[in-house]
């Protein structure tokens, strides 16, 4: 017989205290609380229930309770919350359903992805028996600078799911196997991954009801369900969320061993629940939906949408930014992640009512946090509401932003659009513009061309507009603003000049992108031209559409992918060039332009000085013509070596000791771009 006393009221979720399991659960307008008990996979007709008494059980907001004699390990837990019943004052109670702890460091679900079980249910459990993670005694984090990251984005299921990864089926689409293949990221030469979401979700959330995507899964992952537990069905053979917690210490440690720093990509706008029209009800909806959420009480109390998911989660209300900041904090401490990437931020920035703020809590908090300081943090700093603020996002000069400017005006001068040149020119040197102000370096913008969501860089060149039938949404879904430009032909081709345009343009976005000021990062994939066939919101699909496909990565690797690596390796040994520490001043950049005002150019040459006389020249010509191009004088006693030629074929186009004989001008074919290197006659680089 379990014996019940009363509890304490922190900390938050479950805890062992000396005299039992306690148990905690924040909600300020519930009327009852019940908390669930079951020693099986489900909460059934055995389910032990408890109902907690407001006199004695409830301390201020917070309901609790402690149990004696319960196993310290796998038991599954949950509650039942009853309170008013006024929709149209925000509430959403129904004590029918068992609700999830936010708290709750570890959730089981189903133990395998996409597995037959649609109908689920997701329980909190502990885990007070096993022996702490042994990080190693020679364990340390890398701690590499923030100026010094070049950035993979990718998706942990993703990266070994298809059969070509060549590992055992019970380790595909695991954080274990992302350990597998830690060489190919060190063959590459990055040196931090950004991982998609990787908090506990429900891959099968459209399949809940008819609807016109119930045929897809979840696979990217932006729909958290717990902040806190790692998603169990990223363990090995279905190991469930114990083992999914230690599996991704263990592919964190791995990888720090490798050198590799871990993001994570983190969704703290908006959560699963979605909206009222098809409300999927597991945790903080039914526990406290008018404190968790920002709702239109003028409205009958109807679910503000900033995130473009049905709901936005309350940011900066003080108990909800506490979770958040809880969660982050544990992450850190539990985890040993080094940063985090925030999904459409700007939701952050923003009151209760969803006004904008300028000061706004939650970012300060983040950025002064005693824990989180040593991470990197980076906002997503847009959101679905319109609240763009790229370089202008709070930042106490802490905050680095994916640089959503660098990205559509790279694409443009890239694909030749007219009157560009300019805005290269600032966005490669480091977009002072926008982020020299106070003390803001150029690093705290995140450059890329390409991310999880739009085009892959294979598609970007490959298609004028996006192609999204299969997500069944009519084609209205995604981005259509994509700037992109097909070479000349829509979709897959086998005419060899266009083939050959799009590797040139390919390869023209990745020189571009690994020799600007700033954090680079790139798509997972893109080191071999992954492909979506146009397709520019690939959320849904568990398929070889968002697959590493790795038969296609060793068909590519002596061309495509050896310059791909070859560019990253470049610019990560020349850091004093590509990774400067202050923004470009007048003796740190020459540019060789006098037609700045002239829209129809569309070439742009400039010289990077090192001050030892190793200096860089760049030109990207973006016409469909050839440029005779006048060199600068290399500095004194050296002379100028190419490095890079795009339109030259592998293994011409990356030469690291540089090609010698270069005269006082060089032809530079259309579309193309080049890199030389000044050094002595004998000198490598």
């Amino acid at each position: 017989m379990l014996k019940i006393v009363p509890g304490q009221a922190f900390p938050l979720g479950v805890s062992e205290v000396d005299n039992g399991i306690n148990f905690a659960i924040f909600s300020q307008h519930a009327t009852a609380v019940t908390i669930c008990l079951s020693f099986n996979e489900r909460i059934d007709d055995r389910t032990l229930e408890f109902k907690l008494d407001p006199d004695d059980n409830r301390t201020g907001d917070i309901w609790h309770i402690c149990i004696q004699d319960l196993p310290r390990k796998n038991v599954l837990y949950g509650y039942r919350i009853d309170g008013p019943q006024g929709w149209h004052h925000g509430h959403r109670f129904d004590d029918r359903i068992v609700l999830l702890d936010p708290y709750a460091k570890f959730v089981e679900g189903r133990r395998y992805f996409g597995g037959e079980n649609k109908s689920s249910g997701f329980l909190g459990t502990y885990d007070f028996d096993s022996l702490p993670f042994d990080w190693g005694d020679d364990y340390k984090l890398p701690n590499i600078l923030e100026k010094d990251l070049v950035i993979y984005e990718m998706n942990v299921r993703a990266f070994t799911a298809d059969e070509s990864s060549g590992l055992a089926s019970s380790l595909r689409g695991s954080y274990l196997g992302v350990i597998e293949k830690i060489p190919h990221l060190l063959e590459l030469g990055v040196n931090a991954v950004e991982l998609l979401p990787v908090f506990e979700f429900d891959e099968l959330e459209f399949q809940r009801h008819p609807n016109p995507r119930n045929h897809m899964i979840n696979t990217w992952g932006y729909s958290t369900i717990n902040f806190f537990a790692p998603m169990s069905r990223y363990a090995s053979a279905g190991g469930g969320p114990l083992n999914a917690s230690r599996e991704f210490k263990e592919m964190v440690k791995a990888l720090h061993g490798a050198g590799i720093e871990v993001i994570l990509d983190v969704v703290y706008n908006h959560t699963n629940e979605a909206d009222d029209v098809y409300p999927y009800t597991t945790s903080f909806r039914g526990i406290d939906n008018k404190v968790y959420y920002m709702l239109d009480l003028r409205n009958n109390g109807q679910f503000l949408n900033f995130s473009g998911c049905g709901n936005t989660l309350n940011c900066n209300h003080p108990v909800v930014m506490e979770l958040i900041l809880d969660s982050l904090r544990h992450w850190v401490v539990e985890y040993h992640v080094d940063g985090f990437r925030f999904d459409l931020a700007s939701v952050l920035c923003r009151g209760p009512d969803g006004a904008p703020l300028s000061a706004p809590p939650l970012i300060r908090a983040i950025s002064k946090d005693a824990i989180l300081s040593r991470c990197k943090i980076i906002a997503e700093p847009w959101d679905c509401g319109g609240l763009y603020l790229v370089g202008r996002f709070p930042n106490w000069d802490r905050w680095a932003e994916w640089n959503g400017i660098y990205r559509d005006d790279i694409r443009k001068f890239i694909k030749g659009d007219c009157g560009m040149k300019g805005s290269f020119a600032t966005r490669v040197s480091g977009s002072s513009d926008l982020y020299k102000v106070n003390n803001r370096k150029p690093y705290h913008g995140i450059n890329f061309v390409i991310a999880h969501d739009g085009f892959t860089l294979r598609d970007l060149v490959s298609y004028n507009v996006k192609h999204n039938n299969a997500n069944g949404e009519g084609g209205n879904d995604g981005c259509n603003d994509n700037f992109s430009w097909n070479c000349g032909f829509e979709g897959e081709t086998e005419d060899a000049n266009i083939r050959a345009l799009r590797s040139r343009q390919m390869k023209n976005f990745h020189m571009a992108l690994m020799t600007s000021q700033g954090t680079p990062m790139m798509l997972m994939g893109d080191e071999y031209g992954h492909t979506r066939y146009g397709n520019n919101n690939s959320y849904g699909h568990d398929t070889a559409l968002n697959h590493f496909l790795w038969g296609q990565l060793e068909a590519r690797k002596r061309d495509h992918f050896r310059f791909f690596s070859e560019v990253i390796k470049f610019r990560r040994k020349h850091p004093h060039l590509f990774s400067r520490e202050n923004f470009l001043g007048e003796n740190d950049i020459t540019w060789h332009e006098s037609n700045w005002d002239n829209p129809e150019s569309k070439f742009l040459a400039y010289t990077l000085h090192d001050g030892n006389g190793e200096d860089v020249y760049l030109a990207f010509n973006a016409h469909d013509y050839f440029v005779s191009v006048s060199l600068p004088s290399p500095p004194t006693k050296r002379k100028w070596f190419r490095v890079v030629d795009t339109n030259l074929e592998s293994p011409q186009d990356f030469v690291l000791d540089g090609i010698r004989g270069i005269g006082s001008t060089y032809n530079l074919a259309p579309y193309s771009s080049i890199l030389l290197k000044a050094k002595l006659e004998n000198e490598l680089l």
